[in-house]
């Protein structure tokens, strides 16, 4: 959101995503979002699912066993 310049509520407006579900999700208080809500946001971003996947936030991830 930071990239595009829009506020939390404005990204909830758009994408049709609660801004709290929104925000529970930016400051890390809901760790799995599922791919629905994940799509959302993204189109309400006008970006795809890939680009999405793409920010270096994902390349330092460790996966979870």
């Amino acid at each position: 959101m930071k990239q595009k310049d829009i506020t939390v509520n404005e990204a909830a407006v758009r994408s049709g995503v609660p801004p709290s579900t929104l925000k529970n999700i930016l400051y890390g208080q809901s760790r799995n979002a599922g791919v629905v809500t994940i799509k959302k946001i993204c189109d309400g971003l006008d970006i795809t699912i890939q680009e999405f996947f793409e920010d270096p936030i994902f390349a330092d991830l460790e996966p979870e066993l």
